[in-house]
């Protein structure tokens, strides 16, 4: 089985070939952390508004929690094949819940 790896910023992907089965296996991971360490720093700076006070911030997602979110709802991963309203309710649900609360970068609900 040949594997090679390619890192590229937060995230690295693994190219795997089995030869016996005659598949290339894609592995992706990424470190959030980062990303959630900057989002909790967002959530506690204040409530989100912009001094008008007509756009307020909600919530940073990285892409790859956005892919799982659109696999667990059509079997693919293309998040931006998705309806807008598609887009939306999974959204409202998933932000809504207390098990995706780090990604919000403002209090309240979607």
């Amino acid at each position: 089985m040949r594997k090679d790896t390619v890192l590229d910023g937060l995230q690295k992907t693994t190219y795997m070939q089995d030869d016996m089965e005659g598949k290339i296996i894609t592995k992706e991971e990424v470190d959030i952390t980062p990303h959630l360490d900057h989002n909790k720093k967002l959530l506690n700076l204040n409530d989100g508004y912009s001094k008008s006070r007509d756009l307020k911030r909600v919530a940073s997602i990285p892409t790859i929690a956005l892919s799982v979110w659109a696999k667990e709802y059509n079997g693919s991963n293309n998040w931006f094949g998705l309806p807008p309203e598609v887009q939306n309710k999974i959204l409202k649900t998933k932000l809504n819940s207390n098990e995706f609360q780090y990604f919000k970068t403002a209090e309240g609900n979607i």
